[in-house]
């Protein structure tokens, strides 16, 4: 019965992205669901994915919750943590325990943060098409247990997925739609991060409560997050309208 559900699941991801491979799809969205859905179909505690701007920086873009996003910014700030060394290399890290000796020796703030945030183990796996790097996709586990084959396999697929996508317009404008579509990704970003502050400071919610209504919102209404953002911040649209979280 589990394997059925996960299939379904699996099938509807692929539909979602299908829907998506339009002339101008929502990247940013369409990163989040894959995100979420990584923890959904793995047994993973939270997942986050990390784009490259045009100068080979990796920037957050997607996180499952607010806690993988904090300690994605902390692994960029201090240059390290398995996920930069994975889009540097192009090769996945699976199963690492972060509790051990080998972790706090080869990142040392990395793995106490990670440690002190909950999480006991960490995947990262390339988003990688051929002999092109363009980010990583980073998985957190609370528990010790072991990703097995068919997991790893899984990840991979949707890392595959989340890479096709993403480059899918690279036949129209090789070069100019790559760099164009990261870049709104990261730019789009910064306008949803500066909302989930200004939204989770007026309804007193966390960030994570914040993002879900304010996402919700916008895909009830069909509006792209970055432009809905955009109106927020810029004072055109009013925000009692959202519903506020529940306490």
């Amino acid at each position: 019965m589990i394997g059925m559900i996960r299939e379904q699941r699996l099938a509807e991801i692929f539909m979602e992205v299908a829907d998506s491979l339009t002339d101008d799809f929502d990247v940013l969205d369409l990163l989040q669901r894959l995100s979420t859905r990584c923890v959904e179909l793995l047994d993973v505690s939270a997942a986050g994915i990390l784009l490259a701007d045009p100068l080979g920086q990796l920037h957050v873009v997607a996180a499952s919750d607010e806690h993988a996003r904090l300690l994605e910014l902390f692994a960029l700030q201090h240059d390290q943590g398995p996920c930069v060394e994975c889009y540097r290399s192009g090769n996945a890290r699976t199963n690492i325990d972060l509790t051990s000796p080998s972790a706090k020796a080869s990142w040392p703030g990395f793995a106490t943060r990670a440690r002190d945030t909950g999480y006991v183990a960490t995947h990262a796996i390339p988003l990688r098409l051929r002999d092109r790097n363009i980010g990583a996709l980073n998985l957190f586990q609370k528990t010790s247990h072991r990703l097995g084959d068919s997991d790893i396999a899984l990840a991979k697929a949707l890392a595959g997925v989340a890479t096709i996508t993403i480059l899918q317009q690279r036949t129209l404008e090789r070069s100019h739609i790559e760099r164009t579509q990261l870049q709104t990704a990261l730019n789009s970003r910064i306008l949803v991060e500066q909302v989930k502050g200004i939204l989770a400071e007026r309804w007193g919610t966390s960030p994570d409560q914040a993002f879900f209504a304010f996402r919700s919102y916008a895909r009830s209404h069909h509006l792209r997050l970055a432009d809905f953002a955009a109106s927020i911040i810029n004072g055109a649209f009013d925000t009692s309208t959202i519903p506020a979280p529940e306490s």
